[in-house]
């Protein structure tokens, strides 16, 4: 028994002590550039938006993952109408998928960039039917 309890500490030293260093190991890696621009929205936001009813207060959080490679944006956080966009880069170029209250998922690809704006377009390989189920089809 005590040396079944001292091979268990052991071996969570060990793993504790290779989770504290792992960051030394994990390479920086650089996005496209539009990934890179997007990251800067790392935070929350506060502002009002237009949904079709009237002005609403909005939440926008984003937080970055899985050592820098995807960007959460949560908006209407903790709220029935929560919603998250993962932000990606796919081959090389950034794309999205939109995890929506509507219970879809659509994914989307950049279409173009510039200065103010990035403008996503419907991925067809997502499995939605554009014609048979409602989505978000641009962002």
């Amino acid at each position: 028994m005590k040396t079944k309890i001292t091979f268990l500490c052991a071996t969570l030293l060990l793993a504790s002590s290779l989770l504290l260093n792992a960051k030394d190991f994990t390479p920086a890696k650089t996005g496209s550039a539009e990934f890179e621009r997007m990251k800067t929205l790392v935070g929350t936001w506060k502002g009002k938006t237009d949904m079709g009813d009237g002005p609403v207060d909005l939440t926008v959080q984003y937080r970055l993952l899985a050592g820098g490679t995807l960007l959460e944006e949560r908006v209407f956080p903790g709220s029935p109408m929560e919603m998250v966009t993962m932000y990606y880069d796919q081959e090389g170029k950034l794309a999205l998928t939109h995890y929506c209250v509507m219970g879809n998922r659509p994914q989307m690809k950049l279409t173009s960039a510039d200065e103010k704006s990035l403008k996503f377009d419907f991925d067809k390989a997502c499995g939605i039917h554009p014609k048979k189920k409602s989505h978000m089809h641009a962002l």
